[in-house]
């Protein structure tokens, strides 16, 4: 396996296991979900999982590989304001909890970085 290859397995696992728990476990995102969005937050809960398991799906294959790692991207832009909804709801948690709250804004950059990375290695 190579180095791009294993990145691109990588990354169709993280969005696989963030898909599936979107799904299974939507009472965890629900509150995130912006307000401004319309519609009930489980439809936007529900709507994240698919897209991230179609994400995962196209980054696994190699031939939709480039295209999966550009919407692969898209997709850790667009749940960026759930992130910061997540880290202002939860400023007044225990440390540890905020921790994890503050932590999830920042880390979409990196992830930006290899879903961009991913879709580069693949031309």
């Amino acid at each position: 396996m190579t180095t791009r290859h294993g990145e691109a397995v990588g990354l169709a696992g993280l969005l696989a296991a963030a898909g599936v728990t979107h799904l299974l476990r939507p009472g965890y995102y629900d509150p995130i979900v912006p307000r401004t969005l319309p519609g009930p937050a489980r439809f936007w809960t529900y709507a994240s999982g698919v897209a991230e398991l179609a994400v995962a799906a196209a980054v696994a294959h190699p031939a939709t590989r480039r295209t999966g790692g550009r919407a692969a991207a898209a997709l850790f832009v667009a749940v960026l304001p759930a992130n910061v909804k997540m880290a202002v709801d939860w400023r007044h948690r225990r440390p540890a909890r905020r921790a994890i709250a503050y932590g999830r804004v920042p880390m979409q950059v990196p992830l930006i970085w290899w879903a961009l990375r991913v879709a580069r290695a693949t031309r």
